[in-house]
């Protein structure tokens, strides 16, 4: 039986290799048909895949990987902040230097 096409989807959201998720829709085909016992069916999809759901999230519960992306947002705006102060200074700089400029046109 082929596996749904969104699988890849699924395992990448969780986490999960794709040959993982691949081995759990298999499982969960398996025990979908011991409890509906028809194949086929509206109500063997929909008990597949919640099941599906369910052995994907307790195999992502038990991997170990630290959720990076909010400690690399993080760094990547404390990496930014000398930058936002150069500029603000160079900013400020030109708006002296042409307020200075204006009034030696007016004095003169």
């Amino acid at each position: 039986m082929k596996s749904p096409k969104i699988l890849p989807w699924y395992a990448r959201k969780a986490g999960v290799s794709v040959e993982r998720a691949e081995a759990l829709w298999r499982k969960a085909v398996r025990e979908a048909t011991a409890d509906t016992g028809w194949v086929g069916t509206s109500e063997f999809w929909g008990a597949a895949l919640d099941r599906f759901l369910e052995l994907l999230q307790d195999e992502q519960t038990t991997l170990c990987q630290p959720h990076m992306e909010t400690f690399v947002r993080s760094q990547h705006r404390m990496w930014l902040l000398p930058l936002l102060a150069a500029e603000d200074m160079f900013n400020a700089m030109s708006a002296n230097w042409q307020r200075y400029r204006n009034q030696m046109r007016k004095a003169a």
